[in-house]
């Protein structure tokens, strides 16, 4: 199977840069299926073009197996899948992470690109490939090989960044496949949010998308999707859209992107993390932390000396230790940090002695009738000096024109209040449990509706 890839960036030589390929050399990677070389069948500043060419052995991927005829003689060889995917990642993995020693500037540049998989198959026409890769804004060509139908030479052309072009092909030909070569679980929810989280939430197709990536496996679809809106944090068809990133860090694409405002999930950790140190917190526990995106920012603040991270799902927690890399910090930093499972509707003398509580878009994760129980555990047994909560402002929904009324920005939403709601709310914690507290908007005020959320800071 073979993936052309030609720019007339000046000097088009400059690929050879972003895909840290020397376009004069022979490049090869072992893969566990065969092999990849990279060569440059043409390389002059006016056009360059880098190939990558998969050698696939079907003999040696069911030797052994009991294999059947039809495993050894087949079209894996010839046909872009997931064999293709996992070799741009294991080829041009520096570049589909946008990095370039000699030319970092250029990799965060958009150029003129031309990318042409000799022969993809997708069972579901051409009709389908159009819908796949036209909403992000390639000129796309399907030419139809051999009488089937189902088989495509297809060529994509956009002027864009590198990176996100190997990302969308990393994460389409096997959509287009509708299959995948290797076993499918959790973690391939978390690789297709990284590779895919920056453009799948506003996507037309994004529920195809991840069901095909996903071979099929509903539950790790609706949990895609979930994570995916909840991350992006906009309306569940996908109108509204706050640029989200999957496995994209937060912070470095605010770091890649200055001139634009930081995604809303982003807007809240930050102000979160400024509530507890202006109330001179030191010992944290962030309640419900999922993947530990506002773990990692605490870890920068050097005053925050112990951070407990409390969440019910344990495969999520291992996405968390992985995601911040806790067995790779140097013991002192990684001793700052524990993850633990527990429910946050209990008491837990594991959260007592603490100074100060977050829990970032939590609560409308319960059933109301689980509030009272988790106002007790946290409020009255674990009793911190400072609670810092956030939650939707329901008032704001109407700006997301795509959502029908009374409808909620996530379907694992049990509830979604309006500022007065939340207010009383509130009101009635300080004077149950001895607090104080002030309630502050985030994200772009509206003047009739407020902001899209709301954080409360309570303090004794």
């Amino acid at each position: 199977m073979l993936l052309s890839l030609a720019t007339t960036h000046h000097p088009a030589t400059d690929l050879g840069y972003l895909l840290f390929k020397n376009p004069a050399r022979l490049h090869s990677v072992d893969l566990p299926f065969g092999a990849a070389h990279v060569f440059y069948p043409e390389a002059s500043e006016e056009r360059c073009v880098a190939c990558l060419k998969v050698n696939v052995d079907p003999v040696a991927l069911v030797r052994g197996r009991g294999a059947r005829k039809f495993d050894y003689v087949n079209d894996r060889p010839y046909v872009a899948s997931s064999f293709m995917s996992v070799a741009i990642g294991r080829a041009f993995g520096p570049a589909m992470d946008g990095r370039s020693r000699e030319r970092p500037e250029l990799a965060e540049t958009p150029i003129p690109l031309e990318a042409v998989l000799d022969v993809v198959q997708c069972r579901a026409g051409a009709q389908f490939i159009m819908e796949v890769f036209e909403p992000l804004g390639y000129d796309v060509s399907a030419k139809s090989l051999g009488a089937t139908g189902q088989y495509f030479e297809l060529t994509l052309r956009q002027t864009c960044r590198l990176s996100e072009l190997l990302e969308q092909l990393y994460v389409l030909i096997p959509v287009l496949d509708d299959d995948k070569h290797y076993w499918v679980d959790e973690d391939e929810v978390t690789k297709l949010l990284r590779r895919g989280g920056a453009w799948l939430a506003s996507h037309p197709q994004r529920e195809t998308i991840a069901h095909r990536y996903l071979k099929h496996r509903r539950s790790l679809r609706r949990e895609a999707l979930a994570r995916l809106l909840e991350v992006s944090d906009e309306p569940p068809d996908g109108e509204e859209t706050d640029d989200a990133g999957a496995e994209a860090e937060d912070e470095d694409e605010d770091k890649a992107a200055p001139q634009k405002a930081p995604r809303l999930h982003t807007q809240r950790l930050l102000a979160v993390v400024e509530a507890l140190k202006a109330q001179g917190a030191t010992r944290v526990v962030d309640l419900g932390c999922g993947e530990g995106r506002l773990i990692s920012l605490l870890l920068k603040e050097p005053g925050i000396t112990d951070i407990l991270g409390v969440e019910v799902s344990t495969t999520v927690l291992d996405r968390a230790e992985r995601r911040l890399k806790l067995h790779r910090l140097p013991p002192r930093q990684a001793s700052r940090v524990r993850l633990v499972q527990g429910s946050l509707t209990y008491r837990d003398r594991r959260l007592e002695g603490f100074d100060a509580a977050a829990a970032v878009e939590v609560i409308e994760h319960l059933d109301p009738s689980r509030l009272a129980a988790f106002e007790s555990a946290l409020f009255q047994h674990a009793r911190p000096v400072c609670v810092v909560l956030t939650t939707p402002n329901a008032e704001y929904n109407v700006h997301y024109e795509s959502m029908a009324v009374g409808a909620m920005r996530h379907e694992d939403h049990r509830f979604e209040w309006t500022r007065a709601e939340f207010g009383s709310w509130c009101d009635g914690i300080s004077t149950r449990h001895g607090y104080q507290h002030r309630i502050e908007p985030i994200g772009d005020v509206d003047e009739a509706l407020g902001a899209p959320s709301q954080m409360a800071v309570f303090t004794r």
